[in-house]
């Protein structure tokens, strides 16, 4: 157990690590120099480290418009459930979670090597959730011991096998290729996405081809313009928001208007660095991790793609990204609104402001690949909608265990497939 937890705690939910570990095991099976290997394999733990930097620094900014949105509708973190909560679970837990991850790796490299699921899931930390996510699931089905452990496997291993699978082809269609696919909680919002591109949307009018005035071609650089529209993006919310709770969430120098239209100028351009620095992790780990990821392929198992982190498919669409990230928040706000004007709930249901950029912000990429600028727009509205119902849905079903964990993070895969294992649950009487 020693080993199992240092293998998980270590290396699985250290995605720089782990990929490095795969760039290393690549490289030495294409019998690389030491120069190009050791290379190689620093490139690539560099690349996911200031990739994850990158993320660090856009939910840095975004995460106090979560709290904006919180104070201005209401609603409060607590619910009327009684979860064990996310620490004392994973306290509980942590090495069934640990054997779930293990296991169900090794499983979907056998089902990559012996069938056509020729996808192997490298997002490390996804995969540490989603075991979280499905052993969570067994507990509120009154499973225990090896029980549990095989249920969460099993529901784990079908989730990186068919996921990345299904995503797959609309993969190929943002980037022009096969070398990759995608691994992440984004999934199934992203699936939506794309169908309604493809049946709603107009192919021949992209988001990337939005027609700027020669004065403003400034606003091509992702930078820049994600920096503007942050920066708008928190004047408009510091107004709405008004003098005191402007004060409560940004600080008291933020009272004034002038300081606070200075403080959010910085925060859109630090916002957009983040962004810079994140495409730079992309670039660098893509260059080095797909072609070591080919010499295990290779050798072990044939014609297997990598299953990757979301942002990788962000430098193939930006404008989309931002037109995700943005629309969907309006429209999930709104639906927040309906939802409590129901009076339905007994339950708070919190905007979920970071998953407007990382899960929406995808899936209007593949709206965009499928139907251009109209089907961007459409999956932002209509996935800004499902992220709350699903989170609505999804809360009470963990009631006893981590209805606080998708509160806080769900509305996406942790969410969709909390209800869908759920539902295969009841229908054996767990």
């Amino acid at each position: 157990m020693s080993l199992l937890n240092f293998i998980v705690e270590n290396i699985f939910k250290s995605p720089h690590l782990f990929l490095g570990l795969i760039a290393f095991i690549g490289l030495i099976i294409q019998r690389k120099s030491i120069s190009d290997v050791l290379k190689g394999t620093f490139k690539t733990v560099l690349g996911v480290l200031i990739l994850n930097k990158g993320v660090e620094i856009i939910a840095g900014i975004i995460n106090p418009a979560a709290l904006i949105f919180t104070k201005l509708y209401g609603v409060s973190a607590e619910t009327t459930l009684n979860p064990i909560g996310i620490g004392t679970f994973t306290i509980e837990y942590g090495s069934v979670i640990g054997g779930v991850m293990v296991l169900a790796f090794l499983m979907n490299i056998i089902i990559a090597r012996y069938t056509k699921f020729k996808n192997v899931f490298l997002t490390g930390h996804i995969l540490y959730w989603m075991a979280f996510i499905f052993v969570a699931v067994g507990v509120e089905s009154n499973l225990s011991g090896i029980w549990l452990l095989v249920f969460s496997t099993v529901m784990l291993t079908i989730y990186i096998v068919i996921t990345p699978a299904l995503i797959k082809p609309f993969v190929k269609e943002v980037t022009g290729s096969d070398d990759f696919t995608i691994g992440h909680t984004t999934v199934g919002l992203s699936l939506i996405g794309a169908y309604i591109g493809k049946w709603f949307g107009d192919k021949s009018k992209s988001t990337e081809d939005i027609k700027i005035p020669k004065g403003f071609e400034f606003l091509r650089e992702i930078a820049i313009s994600t920096g503007l529209v942050i920066f708008i993006f928190y004047v408009v919310v510091g107004f709405i928001a008004g003098t005191s709770l402007r004060i409560e969430i940004f600080g008291e120098v933020n009272g004034e208007i002038g300081k606070y239209i200075v403080y959010s100028f910085t925060q859109g351009f630090t916002f957009g660095a983040g962004i810079t620095i994140l495409l730079l992790g992309v670039r660098m780990m893509l260059g080095e991790i797909v072609p070591a990821f080919k010499g295990i392929a290779d050798r072990f198992i044939p014609d297997a793609v990598p299953a990757l982190d979301c942002p990788l498919i962000f430098p193939y669409a930006p404008n989309a990204v931002l037109i995700g990230f943005i629309v969907s928040m309006i429209a999930s706000v709104i639906t927040i609104s309906l939802l409590a004007v129901s009076g339905k709930l007994s339950f708070a249901v919190l905007p979920l402001t970071v998953a407007c950029f990382f899960d929406i912000g995808p899936a209007a990429v593949f709206g965009n690949a499928t139907g251009g600028k109209r089907g961007a727009i459409l999956a932002s509205i209509i996935c800004g909608v499902f992220l709350i119902v699903f989170e609505a849905i999804s809360i009470p079903l963990l009631q006893n265990t981590v209805s606080d964990f998708v509160q806080a993070f769900g509305g996406n895969d942790f969410s969709i497939w909390t209800i869908v294992t759920r539902f295969i649950t009841k229908i054996f009487g767990m």
